[in-house]
């Protein structure tokens, strides 16, 4: 399934997104995010050492909901699972690029000895609502 046109301009935006996984009791575990795509996946940058890296790496299943920072009835609800997980140099940049995004500067938070990750998430069911 691909990913329809409302849903990559929110992801392109300074939205947040909610990234829900499920935690290993199976209670879904939710979260405000930085969100991004490539025009086919959903991109979500973290550290792997992060509990939603760990339930990803144990259940790939992921819902993300992305409202617009300036209408929240403007919104896209993607159901899907990871496909890949990148790391290294490329997720480095990628957390650069998305910070200079939504605050207007390089990522100045530490980043752990473990790096960052990029999950790529390919979608199984996409709802969107533009209000």
């Amino acid at each position: 399934m691909a990913l329809d046109e409302n849903t990559v301009r929110l992801a392109k935006g300074k939205n947040l997104a909610t990234v829900v996984t499920l935690m290993p009791n199976g209670q879904p575990q939710a979260l405000p995010t930085w969100i991004d795509t490539d025009g086919e996946y959903l991109l979500v940058n973290t550290e792997p050492v992060r509990q939603r890296s760990k339930n990803l790496a144990r259940d790939p299943r992921i819902t993300i909901l992305i409202q617009a920072s300036d209408n929240p009835w403007d919104w896209s609800e993607v159901r899907g699972h990871v496909v890949e997980t990148v790391g290294g140099p490329e997720a480095r940049q990628h957390i650069d690029e998305l910070s200079k995004r939504y605050v207007g500067t390089e990522y100045s938070r530490p980043i752990g000895p473990a790096g960052r990750v990029i999950f790529k998430i390919a979608p199984d069911k996409v709802n969107t609502a533009k209000g």
